[in-house]
């Protein structure tokens, strides 16, 4: 089961893991693609699926809640990471800056890889907002 698949993203379109080197862990990093624009795309074939029949629609939402939000998720499932905690799901840490604008589309698709993570696996992620944990 290799969970990672997840958050390993394509190409400049998205972000993408960096390799470790000399004993570093793994670090996925958001990536502009050619129009400019971050964007995110996710190699589990269900995610797509999660993001069509079962997670709320981006019209739920504001980009201000989801980037607050996602500071906080990014800081939780980094604890998580670093600690060694579900290591059979986190396997590398995300980078990730509040100040940073990464576009609405992003900050949703990012907010629902951590809603996904919960509905596949039943990882409980505390800054999940409970209309989003099924």
């Amino acid at each position: 089961m290799l969970l990672l698949g997840i958050f390993i993203l394509i190409a400049s379109c998205a972000p993408k893991a960096t390799p470790p080197a000399n004993g570093e862990k793994p670090v996925i990093q958001a990536q502009k693609n050619d129009e400019g624009e971050y964007d995110l795309e996710v190699f589990d074939t269900q995610y797509n699926y999660f993001l069509n029949a079962i997670a709320r629609p981006m019209s739920m939402y504001s980009e201000a809640y989801l980037k607050n939000k996602n500071a906080f998720l990014v800081s939780e499932w980094n604890s998580y990471y670093f600690s060694g905690r579900y290591r059979n799901i986190i396997e590398s840490s995300i980078d990730y800056d509040p100040n940073i604008n990464y576009g609405f589309k992003y900050e949703y698709k990012l907010y629902q890889v951590f809603a996904y993570v919960s509905w596949k696996y039943g990882l409980k992620l505390n800054g999940l907002s409970q209309m989003d944990v099924r």
